[in-house]
């Protein structure tokens, strides 16, 4: 069958017209998925959550154990009452938009050291459940509770609210606050805005091992900017205020105190700012602005800071009688510190596990006195039984395996790397004792697998729907860069068939791959956009992870350039290769950076470029917050041409091509100002466009109705573009 580019939505096949419904539903084919893993010590216990369907949005606690899985908690089961639907706290909602969460219910849990008990909120409720049977018990506290986590003996459960970090004995009786707010925007045991969006630190309370402390985040915002979001469709609702730091204005005050369960208190005496050996810039700030990690294990609580220039980080052990600190490690960098996940983690042995170059441009791992092989791309690190390290890392940028390492201390570095993952995909894994959950994605779809003493043993149900579309891509390496590139063509498509219009679908940015070999939903919607009758090409170009520091650094300065350009590369590159690419029709579509970039593609290269579908894109760079922007960028008011470069309102008065701005009122990461100010820049050019705002919708739109429709808008909008 060949369907033409003229075709409507309704001469499709079943499969491809329901699609649309399907991704809305599924919420991107996440719910069914299970995901947040715990191991025992002893390995004998896996606690994770998950729906029990591929469209149901609640999600319950589960436990595996003896190859069987159990619920322990289900929030609309007999005894729950109506928590699940009660009110979720303020904190506890930005705290799941951070996460970018999209079901409800069990959303998160925390264990005590021997995952003998798990704590939960559900509506602001506190809950605590044993995995060794037992119904689900809820504890009564002093207010809607966020973040609860049992101490590792499992007799206390810490939590916050209002602002207050409390504690209440597992039995019930006694709670008390341990460190109550002393200001009107301070509060203790939460993590901030930039924390928690762009450094990837969403705690701010951490247990000692012998349940005597806790290591707690103070948050003053006094200082911050405010931003108020609102929802132009409910003018009678109040607007929702904000603490947001854009880039070039003040941080929250973050401090780390040790609090003591008898209520004494220690200032953890955190370095004020880098010594002489950070290295300078045009702008240089030694500042001390970051508190990137934090932990408390056998040795004491272990933390990591960075300057506000992002050019030194500096990892401290922290001495939990008196608050004074030492520095074990620091890293500097003339671009920015890339901050590896998982990283600093401190072994039983002492040894260290700290970001390395082993050699050449790859970013690797220091362990104790080894480091990680040259060419071995270091993605995150996961854990560590005893003093053997495990972490993901690529030898092919499309791949990310599971590898691990031991550590033989003094002087023999590091033994016995081997590779724990088989298939081609993207592997991750949680661990404990003799045991390995290994979460695997390849072109098949998703399992995951349970390994004791690296031997398959069983298996814990995926449980999301399979896409109505099936993937078709063609795997390429392109041009001179040789950029990993993917291209879906129509499955009705023949060789000999008349050329297709082209539809570049990437992310490209910072953080993130979409060219991987995998299948997952991203897949699934190119495939989509293929059956309406585009040829679609993904691409992963320069500033993306996986291909060294200087790939993933190229965009220092300058966002959009170097980015760009390796679009429009691949774009040339796979039409020489294939004659299915109809050069004379090209758009690009996006959402957040490559919403950002999609709208630079119609701006910077319209004799390229001819239509293109914005969404949630960050117009202005200046609105954007501060470690996130300012690690490329730098300082605004010392740097302005760097903002100047990489902001799209200054160009607006060039656009001559069909554009679609698509945008949340509810987006407190990309604020709607963006598009609105982008818009009006158009406007008072005399440049037409096309606005689609969505009320109530985020960063990540979850609504049924909205997403499912948006995919054929935006469809719609560029046939029609592209026919012109």
């Amino acid at each position: 069958m060949t369907t033409p580019f003229d075709s409507t939505i309704d001469d499709l096949p079943d499969e491809t017209r329901r699609f649309p419904r399907q991704f809305a539903r599924t919420r991107r084919f996440s719910l069914g998925v299970p995901r947040q893993f715990t191991v025992s010590p002893d390995g004998a216990r896996v606690l994770f959550v998950r729906s029990t369907s591929g469209s149901d949005q609640v999600s319950r606690l589960w436990l595996y154990e003896d190859g069987q899985e159990r619920m322990l908690a289900d929030p609309l089961g007999p005894g729950h009452g109506n928590a699940s639907s009660g009110a979720v706290p303020p904190e506890e909602l930005a705290r799941r938009e951070r996460a970018r969460e999209t079901s409800s219910g069990v959303v998160s849990y925390a264990t005590d050291a021997q995952v003998r008990i798990a704590a939960f909120a559900l509506g602001g409720e506190l809950w605590v459940v044993r995995t060794d049977g037992g119904a689900p018990r809820r504890i009564v506290t002093a207010g809607p509770v966020v973040d609860p986590r049992p101490s590792p003996d499992g007799t206390l459960i810490a939590y916050v609210s209002g602002g207050a970090l409390r504690i209440v004995p597992v039995e019930g009786a006694g709670d008390r606050a341990l460190a109550a707010p002393d200001g009107e925007r301070v509060t203790y045991g939460l993590s901030d805005h930039v924390s928690a969006e762009s450094i990837g630190r969403p705690r701010g309370h951490w247990w000692s091992p012998r349940s005597d402390a806790l290591l707690v985040a103070r948050v003053d915002t006094s200082m911050v900017q405010r931003r108020y979001i609102s929802d132009p469709a409910h003018p009678e609702r109040p607007p929702r205020e904000l603490a947001y730091p854009a880039a070039g204005t003040a941080n929250a005050e973050v401090s780390l105190h040790l609090v003591r369960v008898s209520g004494e208190r220690i200032t953890v005496r955190l370095p004020a700012a880098a010594g002489e050996d950070h290295p300078g810039g045009m702008w240089t700030d030694r500042s001390f602005a970051y508190v990137v990690t934090a932990a408390w294990d056998r040795r004491g609580p272990l933390v990591s800071v960075q300057t506000r220039d992002q050019r030194s980080v500096h990892v401290l052990a922290v001495d939990p009688a008196t608050g004074e600190t030492r520095t074990l490690s620091r890293a500097h960098d003339r671009a920015w510190v890339a901050l590896r996940p998982g990283t600093p983690l401190r072994l039983c042995s002492g040894a260290l596990v700290v970001p390395a170059r082993p050699g050449g441009d790859t970013q690797g791992l220091a362990v104790g006195g080894g480091t990680t092989p040259p060419g071995l791309e270091v993605r995150e690190v996961l854990g560590a039984v005893g003093d053997r390290v495990f972490f993901t890392a690529s030898e092919e940028p499309t791949e990310v395996h599971v590898w691990s390492c031991a550590n033989r201390p003094p002087e023999d570095g590091l033994h016995g790397l081997v590779r724990v993952s088989a298939a081609p995909g993207v592997h991750t894994a949680s661990v404990g004792g003799p045991t390995v959950v290994l979460d695997s994605r390849t072109p098949d779809g998703q399992t995951v697998s349970v390994l004791r003493d690296g031997v398959p043993v069983g298996r814990i149900a995926v449980l999301a729907e399979t896409p109505l579309v099936t993937p078709r891509a063609a795997m390429l390496s392109l041009g001179k860069r040789e950029l990993r590139s993917r291209l879906y063509l129509p499955s009705w498509h023949r060789a000999g068939d008349a050329p297709l219009p082209v539809l570049l679908s990437p992310y490209a940015g910072h953080g993130m791959q979409v060219v991987l070999n995998v299948r997952t939903w991203w897949v699934a919607v190119a495939q989509w956009f293929a059956e309406q009758g585009f040829a679609v090409l993904v691409t992963d170009g320069r500033g993306t992870p996986g291909r060294g520091e200087a790939w993933e650094k190229s965009v220092h300065g300058d966002r959009l350039t170097a980015v760009l350009e390796d679009q429009v590369d691949a774009l040339h590159a796979a039409a020489a290769r294939y004659s299915a690419l109809d050069l004379t029709r090209v758009a690009m579509r996006g959402w957040s950076f490559s919403g950002y970039l999609a709208a630079a593609a119609v701006l910077r290269r319209p004799e390229v470029f001819h239509a293109a579908v914005a969404g949630a894109a960050p117009a202005d760079r200046r609105l954007y917050d501060t470690h996130w922007e300012e690690r490329f960028l730098g300082h605004p008011d010392v740097l302005p041409e760097n903002y100047e470069r990489s902001s799209l309102l200054p160009e607006a008065s060039g656009l001559t091509r069909p554009l679609m701005l698509v945008h949340g009122f509810a987006d407190d990461n990309v604020a709607v100002a963006h598009m609105v100010r982008f818009s009006a820049a158009l406007l008072a050019a005399g440049r037409p466009h096309t606005v689609l705002p969505l009320s109530g919708a985020g960063h990540l739109v979850t609504q049924e109705e909205t997403a499912s429709n948006l995919l054929l808008l935006e469809r719609d909008f560029l046939k029609k573009s592209l026919r012109s």
